[in-house]
């Protein structure tokens, strides 16, 4: 019997650039995962994770910012949370947990320079990814105990 990949939700705040290229990368690099993203304060999809994953052949331009109070706690296996200097949302759950601390990206500084901002954002992309690749077991693997 093939056991079910996990369900995961990427968890922060605001939705729009380090949980929304985890979904997209977590997708790209485990086909079939069933995957989420979702913030406390949802606002939109950061077009400077748009244009980063696009560099990296993945396309997240059909997902959209929700909020975590549209999931559904009891259909999770796994919530990883990708906050580092803020305080991550609580989503209470029976799911195993995992903090991946990844500074944002997003800034409102004008003073930083388009480039600037896109090597933030590919830092992010790159940290989540290998963080992916490095617990790849989690996603391939089915959900230990759950069927």
């Amino acid at each position: 019997m093939e056991k079910r990949k996990p369900r995961v939700l990427f968890l922060c705040v605001a939705n729009s650039a380090r949980s929304q290229m985890a979904e997209g990368l977590a997708r790209a690099l485990f086909p079939g995962l069933d995957v989420q993203s979702a913030g406390s304060s949802p606002t939109r999809v950061n077009p400077f994770a748009v244009e980063v994953m696009d560099e990296s052949g993945v396309d997240i331009r059909h997902q959209y910012s929700k909020s975590v109070s549209e999931i559904d706690p009891a259909s999770l296996d796994l919530v990883i949370t990708l906050c580092a200097e803020e305080v991550c949302p609580v989503f209470l759950s029976n799911a195993r947990r995992f903090h991946w601390p990844t500074p944002d990206p997003a800034s409102n500084d004008p003073s930083l320079f388009r480039e600037v901002m896109l090597e933030r954002f590919r830092s992010a992309r790159d940290a989540i990814r290998a963080r992916l690749l490095e617990h790849r077991t989690l996603f391939e693997d089915g959900p230990a105990g759950r069927g």
